[in-house]
């Protein structure tokens, strides 16, 4: 028997979550045939700890802010930020640090599983364009530059500050 039309909704705006945030290799399985504790999994990756925690926080919030909401009963990992694992009983969130994706291979463990498809429908920053997008980017690195930030070896860009080596 495959996922539930909850277990599919739950998994698609999980998997939505987590590519708003820039999550890496997002992979949605229907296990509903292999186990009888829950119907789907959603692994997702990203290079750091930072990234981890703000994937599973926007996934939190995605998830509670659906018309049923939806509230994980059981957290792990999130102290160390290298494996958060989600447990919605339907479905089962999976972010992993990229080097403990490549090395619990999950993906692979459970590759009998069917695939659910999943295409990112973007943030409000995909619908502007990605021209807009570099654009918009290349503004700030101007508007940086001409404020005298950059002489300090300090270039924002976004919510993160880079720090370039300046001659």
């Amino acid at each position: 028997m495959p996922a539930s039309e909850r277990a599919l909704e739950l998994a698609q705006a999980a998997a939505q979550a987590a590519a708003d945030k820039k999550a890496e290799d997002i992979v949605l399985l229907d296990v509903a045939d292999q186990l009888v504790i829950t119907d789907a999994f959603v692994l997702a990756s990203a290079p750091n700890e930072r990234q981890v925690q703000a994937i599973v926080e926007a996934i939190e919030e995605r998830l509670i802010g659906l018309p049923e909401k939806a509230k994980p009963v059981r957290r792990e990992g999130e102290r160390s930020g290298r494996w958060v694992l989600l447990d919605y009983v339907d479905v089962v969130v999976h972010v992993q640090h990229s080097e403990e994706r490549q090395f619990y291979a999950l993906d692979r463990l459970w590759k009998d599983c069917p695939r659910i498809p999943f295409v990112d429908g973007g943030s409000a920053q995909t619908e502007a364009g990605p021209d807009d997008a570099a654009r918009d980017d290349a503004g700030r690195q101007n508007g940086a530059v001409q404020n005298g930030a950059a002489r300090d070896g300090l270039v924002r860009d976004g919510a993160t500050l880079a720090r370039h080596d300046v001659a």
